[in-house]
């Protein structure tokens, strides 16, 4: 968010955040948590719901094309997206261990061997929607910045 405030200073005094933008940023209307969660569930923009967040496979675009918010922005943010995979894998590994100890309780060899695979498939098939639920949490928090310096619809 703080990519977005432009500074004035002078000569002899620290920066001063620009007031309208803060306001302009701060004041978007956020939609309510159950559309968020089944944007992000559909793989769309959590600020408008009009555009794919999905340029290609394992390829997120940098912005909405129709609302202009921001979704790659400085480095490391989507670390809490690459623990929402992590966690996520971990829990349906869990479930399906849970699952499968009434009725294979004999066959350990053969449920580690399907959980292995499990372990190794789901992360990659959850990546996309890993940052789609992560960039809808942090629209929750605090909305999506936007792309104030580019004009062009399409970019």
């Amino acid at each position: 968010m703080y990519m977005l405030f432009s500074y004035k200073t002078d000569p002899g005094g620290p920066g001063i955040l620009t007031v309208s933008l803060a306001k302009y940023v701060m004041n978007q209307k956020r939609p309510p948590i159950r559309v968020t969660l089944l944007r992000s569930l559909k793989l769309l923009c959590p600020a408008c719901g009009e555009s794919s967040i999905v340029e290609r496979p394992f390829r997120i675009k940098a912005r909405c094309s129709s609302c202009r918010s921001i979704f790659k922005r400085e480095e490391g943010f989507f670390v809490g997206a690459i623990l929402a995979n992590i966690v996520v894998t971990e829990l349906f590994i869990l479930f399906i261990y849970l699952l499968s100890l009434p009725f294979f309780s004999d066959y350990d060899q053969i449920v580690l061997a399907i959980l292995f695979v499990v372990a190794l498939v789901f992360p990659v098939a959850f990546y996309h929607h890993s940052w789609s639920f992560w960039l809808g949490f942090d629209h929750l928090v605090e909305t999506l910045p936007k792309d104030l310096k580019s004009h062009d619809r399409w970019g």
